[in-house]
């Protein structure tokens, strides 16, 4: 890089401690927009618990897999719409009304759904939740980049992907807590009207970013610069965004002033933009076909995959999963300004391929060794058997053939030993009933099978090595790859197509897992994840501790090749 390696400079995690602890208004800046991925991770972690209770009080939803795919990826659409609407917005009204109009989108998805008399009005109240997301995803990231000092710039965004993550931690938890609570669901997923409503009050009393107001109102960004960086450094950095903002809005104008068609056709046009998008989109892309949210949206389903039948044991087991989430986020707080974005991905996509092949061998195992299904078992319930279950025919039957059958069929297992064959029924609340009467587990995702603590160890390495890297960097790399008058906009295409993968990835995976099987599905995502660790080593340059304005620099430079892109930062002329 120009300039060359400036070693004094090098970052570490306790100057991130040292520096908030001399200037904490960055960490009140920090985690009050935080809030916002707080709210991110509970509204898309909360639905995969209340799934469960709300097939129990809607026949129909139970019946479908479409509409309970339906339910769950309708948040995802709606931040689809949000993503893109907040990316001009954060441009023509700046980064905190974003959030304001957020929190207020957020609160009213969670009364919908908590009032909801049919599951077409919970839908409703997803896709309110989902604009509120959809903005949230991009403006928090965003908000908290512009007002951090470039040495500390990761760390601190980092923290909103830990808010993410500990808001699914925290869906978990309300999900175990409302368990036995009358309207179960309903609880689930009104509570998110309140972190929506707290966050709506602190961002009331916060300053917009300074480097969007800078171009407003001079004065009064320069009082927000003088909270945030030390007395020593703030005069040089107030110096660097005057010379910054004074030439983009010499080349193309004020911020926000030209509207979004022309914005985004004078985007394509610059080769820093073309560059800096296609690192920024195919981080995004990336981190939803890896498949992480077939594990938090579906996660307590998987568990049943895995052969724990029970809704409070799917719950309780996938609190764990969660719990590793949130702790790989703790992750890369401490090693996203050592270590760097780039190598982080990587070793996180390494970690990914090989836990997924390991998930689908697992899972292969348990459907090759399911209990069998016995004739004489089966009549435990009387005349409820199967009906596609003909022992006459000579056919021989397991658990897993039961449950893919052409009608509506259960595993009821053996009462003494789960792995001795069990009985196939017809599924229904009596047939139910009366295996768990007899002391039985009864069965309709997975099958029993002594392979069920491997997937837990495989989910769990999953997200260990998923969350440091692929978890956050994606956020991380987009809020400081584009030129300041063009972050809002491709912040918004880069989080648009996040949702767009998210909702493909969402809306299929239970038809993928019934059409395909749990073990074709899990190795279809191995081999994405192993073709993204190619195109990011290829696309996605390294961003560590630069200036925004030295980024743009690199992207802009002849010969530009993003695997020799320097992971030092660059000492300012």
């Amino acid at each position: 890089m120009e300039g060359g390696i400036h070693k004094a400079d090098k970052t570490e995690f306790r100057e991130f401690l040292s520096l908030t602890c001399k200037q904490p208004y960055i960490l009140r800046l920090a985690f009050s927009a935080g809030i916002g991925g707080l709210l991110f991770g509970y509204d898309t972690g909360v639905i995969s618990g209340a799934l469960l209770y709300i097939r129990d009080d809607f026949r129909q939803v139970d019946r479908s897999t479409v509409l309970q795919e339906t339910i769950v990826s309708m948040a995802v659409a709606g931040a689809i719409i949000g993503a893109g609407v907040g990316g001009w917005m954060n441009d023509r009204f700046g980064r905190k009304p974003s959030i304001l109009l957020a929190d207020i989108l957020f609160f009213l998805g969670a009364i919908v759904m908590a009032i909801a008399p049919i599951p077409g009005i919970i839908i409703l109240g997803r896709i309110f939740v989902g604009f509120g997301v959809g903005m949230a995803s991009m403006t928090s990231p965003l908000y908290i980049s512009e007002a951090s000092p470039a040495k500390i710039r990761g760390a601190l965004v980092s923290t909103n992907g830990l808010l993410i993550t500990g808001g699914q931690f925290l869906s978990y938890l309300i999900n175990l807590a409302f368990t036995k609570a009358p309207g179960t669901w309903r609880w689930m997923l009104g509570v998110a009207g309140v972190p929506a409503l707290v966050q709506f009050i602190l961002m009331l009393m916060l300053p917009e970013s300074p480097r969007w107001l800078y171009s407003e109102r001079k004065e009064e960004a320069v009082d927000i610069l003088r909270k945030i960086y030390p007395a020593n450094e703030v005069d040089k950095e107030i110096e660097a965004l005057r010379l910054s903002i004074e030439a983009e809005i010499a080349e193309e104008g004020p911020i926000g002033e030209s509207g979004i068609v022309s914005k985004i056709q004078n985007a394509f046009s610059s080769v820093v933009v073309r560059r800096g998008l296609a690192a920024g989109i195919l981080c995004q892309v990336a981190q939803q076909f890896v498949g992480i949210n077939t594990v938090m949206y579906y996660s307590p389903t998987i568990v049943q995959l895995a052969g724990f039948a029970s809704n409070s044991t799917a719950l309780a087991l996938s609190l764990i999963t969660s719990g590793l989430n949130a702790v790989g986020s703790i992750v890369s707080i401490f090693f996203v300004d050592r270590v760097g974005r780039r190598k982080l991905l990587l070793v996180s996509l390494v970690g990914i391929v090989t836990c997924l092949a390991l998930l689908s061998g697992v899972f292969f195992e348990a459907a090759v060794h399911s209990p069998a299904v016995s004739a004489t078992e089966s009549l435990i319930a009387g005349n409820s058997t199967c009906p596609d279950f003909r022992p006459a025919s000579g056919m021989k039957w397991n658990c897993m053939k039961c449950l893919k059958a052409s009608s509506e069929c259960g595993f009821c297992a053996h009462a003494g030993n789960k792995l001795l064959p069990g009985a196939c029924l017809a599924v229904n609340d009596l047939v139910r009933d009366t295996c768990k009467a007899n002391h039985r587990e009864w069965y309709t995702r997975g099958c029993p099978s002594n392979f069920g603590w491997l997937a837990l160890i495989g989910l769990g390495a999953y997200i260990i090595s998923y969350s440091p890297g692929m978890g956050t960097v994606p956020w991380i790399i987009n809020s400081e790859i584009y030129p300041l008058r063009f972050r809002g906009v491709c912040g918004g295409m880069a989080a648009v197509a996040n949702w767009v993968s998210n909702l493909i990835v969402t809306q299929t995976f239970l038809s993928l897992t019934e059409a395909l099987g749990t073990a074709p599905t899990f190795l279809l995502f191995c081999c994405v994840s192993a073709v993204a660790f190619v195109l990011i080593f290829l696309i996605v340059p390294e961003t560590k501790g630069l200036p925004f304005e030295d980024v743009e620099k690199m992207l802009e430079r002849k010969g530009y090749k993003a695997w020799k892109s320097a992971p030092a930062q660059v000492q300012r002329h």
